[in-house]
């Protein structure tokens, strides 16, 4: 028997995401997203193991495996491009799961098909944004306007209304109103993607280079690319710009197209024998502006019948690729939650019991560049460079300090999973 409908305002990563999980335990979920159109935007994301092990679950990690790139290593290297520390990622670092690079258009395209061939076309409505809601006793019902023309639409009633409508949520601001524009850390950041002739580092490896005020991440994350003998490169620049906590220079917005000239000059002395910096910005051309922004944690997400997920719950900066895979989490322990219990309210409760305090311990670690925190230790120890990292700071404080950042996240292998 069909369990009855979930109203999901969102139909970006995490909203989809929870439509094949809810789908997968009996339910008959309907997502609705603002945007009218699904365009493959953005640039690159990591989905960690325990993201991929719920996608595995889900029956799509096969289709995210043959887009992307399986991960294979993390590398760090100072701001002179000495190497710090390396090592072994998802399958190769023992997960029973991957760490897979993909572009994010890609991830979300796999999902989309994904929830209309399973649920139907009808399940994934655009142009659909949430205005609001009202509910009682026994259902919520959600109200939609045309993004577009402004129009009133059809109102809908469910069961539960779940917002994950992401960092400017319609349905977090019903909850606070008065909660104000998202917290800056005072980096800017500007994303890219350019196809090159070959791999960079070997290819199949991440890295992050510089400090946390002046830093350069990459990956590549294209399979086709690959078979071709080319990369897709997906890469990062981070400056920090401003004061922490200061208001952000302009609404976070992924897809803002920037030039290089506003980013270029700062990494004029990142030439390493492994990347040439300032060649690789001008073979980029065009880069997608982003302030790194976050908001502090909620004292709760639940209001009766209505709770929020992903971003909209818990935005986070953007270090350690953990905001797609939180959401992944989140999705587990919703679908989970409203299978074992009963009452309705009784189960978004135990799914915010489970989710709100893990991702606010994420968000804090985040803050505290805990993911990146060896680069700034060694700027400290080693601000002209090394002829040994090992003298700057040893392999026991680096796993040390690794290994805290992956148990926070729960992404550590004992949690998620042994090969």
């Amino acid at each position: 028997m069909q369990r009855p409908g979930v109203i999901i305002a969102g139909g970006g990563i995490a909203g989809l995401t929870l439509a094949l999980a809810l789908h997968e335990a009996g339910y008959a979920p309907r997502v609705y997203e603002a945007a009218g159109q699904l365009a493959e935007l953005g640039v690159g994301i990591n989905v960690l193991p325990h993201a991929a092990k719920e996608f595995a679950r889900l029956g799509v990690l096969d289709a995210l495996v043959a887009e992307g790139v399986e991960l294979e290593r993390y590398m760090w290297f100072n701001r002179h491009g000495q190497e710090i520390w390396q090592e072994p990622r998802g399958r190769g670092a023992g997960y029973a799961w991957p760490q897979v690079s993909i572009h994010r258009g890609a991830l979300h395209r796999v999902l989309a098909e994904a929830v209309r061939t399973r649920l139907g076309d009808a399940a994934l409505l655009l142009d659909h944004q949430l205005t609001g809601f009202t509910q009682d006793a026994t259902s919520v019902t959600a109200h939609f306007a045309s993004r577009a023309s402004g129009a009133r639409r059809d109102s809908v009633r469910g069961e539960v209304l779940i917002g994950a409508d992401g960092i400017h949520s319609a349905l977090r601001r019903c909850f606070y109103p008065d909660e104000g524009a998202p917290r800056w850390a005072g980096n800017m950041m500007w994303r890219m993607c350019v196809e090159l002739p070959g791999p960079v580092l070997g290819g199949a490896t991440m890295f992050s280079a510089g400090t946390g005020e002046l830093k350069v991440v990459g990956y590549e994350i294209s399979a086709a690319a690959r078979r071709q003998g080319r990369s897709l490169f997906n890469w990062i620049a981070e400056v920090r710009t401003g004061a922490d906590g200061a208001p952000p220079p302009e609404r976070e917005n992924w897809n803002r197209a920037a030039g290089i000239e506003e980013f270029a000059h700062y990494f004029e002395d990142f030439r390493f024998d492994w990347l040439d910096v300032p060649a690789l910005a001008r073979a980029s051309g065009q880069a997608f502006a982003f302030p790194m922004v976050d908001r502090d944690p909620l004292p709760r997400w639940t209001h009766g019948r209505v709770t929020l997920l992903g971003d909209a719950a818990h935005p986070m900066w953007p270090i350690g690729s953990n905001g797609a895979s939180q959401a992944v989490l989140d999705c587990r322990a919703l679908a989970d939650a409203l299978v074992a219990h009963d009452d309705v309210q009784d189960a978004l409760t135990a799914y915010e019991a489970t989710r709100l305090p893990a991702t606010a311990a994420v968000v804090t670690a985040n803050r505290s560049r805990a993911h990146d925190e060896i680069l700034d230790l060694v700027e400290r120890r080693a601000p002209q460079g090394f002829s040994d990292a090992r003298a700057v700071i040893s392999a026991a404080e680096i796993e040390t300090r690794l290994a805290s950042y992956k148990q926070t996240a729960q992404f550590d292998r004992q949690r998620v999973g042994s090969a």
